[in-house]
């Protein structure tokens, strides 16, 4: 479910949503973080966004362009993030499993590099591509831009 998204995008505290779906404060904390809603819930939820139920239970996949996080990063982040996840909203662990990959393969090729000089440019350019990441997701973390998976999605 986005509905954290979707709040977000209205510029709605979890309080004012909750007064205007008529629902409490800890049932949208615990809708947000991932916890199954009712149908009447949802019902609440979207006539309070003025969605219709089927949005709600979307999944994100863009970036929230309009999160206060995503408008204070830096323009190259900005840039970076949407060239490396193809405009899907970046998720942390994919951004560790290509900096995993990067180093693996990157230290692998450059081995091989003892005996092919590609081999060598190539395990290079790799490596530099998993430090890259690494900066990617350190960046991630610092401006809290990562998407956030709910428990039941794959981590």
């Amino acid at each position: 479910m986005i509905l954290k998204q979707l709040r977000i995008s209205k510029r709605l505290s979890q309080e004012q949503l909750a007064q205007m779906s008529g629902l409490i404060v800890r049932t949208i904390q615990r809708l947000e973080s991932g916890a199954n809603a009712s149908l009447e819930s949802k019902k609440c939820l979207a006539a309070a966004l003025n969605v219709n139920i089927d949005a709600l239970e979307q999944e994100n996949t863009s970036m929230d362009k309009q999160s206060e996080n995503w408008k204070n990063l830096p323009l190259i982040l900005k840039i970076w993030f949407t060239f490396n996840f193809l405009q899907m909203r970046p998720v942390r662990h994919t951004a560790k499993r290509m900096e995993i990959f990067g180093h693996t393969f990157g230290f692998f090729f450059c081995w091989l590099g003892l005996f092919n000089e590609a081999a060598l440019v190539g395990g290079l350019l790799m490596l530099i591509t998993a430090y890259l990441f690494t900066l990617l997701k350190w960046q991630g973390d610092k401006y809290q831009i990562w998407y956030e998976p709910t428990s039941n999605e794959d981590t």
